[in-house]
C-alpha cells in the first residue's frame, strides 16, 4: 500500500533535530523524498543517516538568515528533484522570555529573521514552482504563543503572532491556485530548543509560571510530527489558513 506521501517532494528547515527530524523520519516512511535544511551541520547529517537512503534525500546546511538563502534553497530542491510540493517552515528559536523593557534590537532582529522573515522568503521563493504544477502545501511550525500574550519572550511572541498572520494571508491569497497553508501552534515539545538563554529574564519567568499549574507534560515530537503528517498530506484536503493547536489542552484552562 502507498504512503500518504508517495511520489511527493517535501522540504523541512530545522531537521537536525528535535520536530523537524521526526517529521523527516515519517515523511520519508510514508514515501516522500526529502530535501532537510538546518544551520547545524553535524546534526542534519545525523539525521540524513537515521534515514539511510542518500538517493531519497539532500541536505542543506545553511543560516537560513542570509537574504538569498530561501531562494537558494528552493533552487536547489527543484534542481535536484524537479518540484516542491510540500514546504514545512520549522526552523525557529526563544528568546530567553524577555519582555520589551529588556529585549536587545540584536536579538529582536535575530528571532524575526528566523522565525518569520526566513519563512516569510521561503514562502516568496516557493510558491511561483507551486503555482505552476497547480498545487502545494506549506505548513509553518507556529506556537500558542502566538494566540496568547504570556507564554514566552516578546520577540517570540510577536515571531509567532507574525508567523499566523503570514499563514492566513497566504491561504487567502493563493488557495484558488491549489495551495493550502496551514500552521501548528504548539505548546511544550521535548526538544533542545529550550528557553533562548541559559539565564532566562526572571520577569519573564514569574509571567509564565502563572502558566503552569495548567500545563501538562510536553509533547513527544513524533506526535507533533503525526500532526504535521495530517496537514501536509491529502487527508486535510479540507484545510486552508487553519492555526491547529497541539498542546495538549494546555490552553483551555
Amino acid at each position: 500500500m502507498p504512503g500518504l506521501l508517495e511520489g511527493k517532494t517535501a522540504v523541512i528547515t530545522g531537521a537536525g533535530s528535535g520536530i523537524g527530524r521526526e517529521m523527516a523520519l515519517l515523511f520519508y516512511k510514508e514515501g516522500a523524498k526529502l530535501v532537510l535544511v538546518d544551520v547545524v551541520d553535524r546534526t542534519l547529517q545525523e539525521t540524513v543517516s537515521l534515514i539511510g537512503r542518500p538517493e531519497s534525500v539532500h541536505a542543506i546546511t545553511v543560516d537560513l538568515r542570509g537574504p538569498k538563502a530561501a531562494d537558494d534553497m528552493v533552487a536547489t530542491s527543484i534542481k535536484r528533484f524537479g518540484k516542491i510540493d510540500i514546504l514545512c517552515n520549522n526552523a525557529g528559536i526563544m528568546d530567553g522570555v524577555m519582555g520589551a523593557a529588556e529585549v536587545s534590537d540584536e536579538l529582536w532582529s535575530k528571532v524575526m529573521d528566523i522565525n518569520v522573515n526566513a519563512p516569510f522568503r521561503s514562502i516568496r521563493s516557493a510558491i511561483p514552482h507551486m503555482i505552476s504544477q497547480g498545487h502545494g502545501v506549506i505548513l509553518n511550525t507556529a506556537s500558542v504563543a502566538g494566540l496568547f500574550g504570556g507564554r514566552a519572550g516578546v520577540a517570540y511572541t510577536a515571531s509567532k503572532h507574525a508567523l499566523i498572520g503570514l499563514t492566513k494571508h497566504t491561504a487567502s491569497f493563493y488557495g484558488d491556485k491549489g495551495i493550502r497553508c496551514n500552521a501548528m501552534a504548539l505548546g511544550a515539545v521535548t526538544t533542545s530548543i529550550g528557553l533562548g538563554s541559559d539565564k532566562p529574564s526572571e520577569t519573564g519567568m514569574k509571567v509564565m509560571q502563572k502558566t503552569f499549574p495548567a500545563m501538562p507534560q510536553p509533547a513527544n515530537p513524533k506526535d507533533i510530527a503525526n500532526v504535521a503528517l495530517f496537514l501536509v498530506s491529502d487527508m486535510s484536503a479540507s484545510l486552508n489558513g487553519s492555526i491547529v493547536v497541539a498542546d495538549k489542552g494546555w490552553t483551555v484552562y
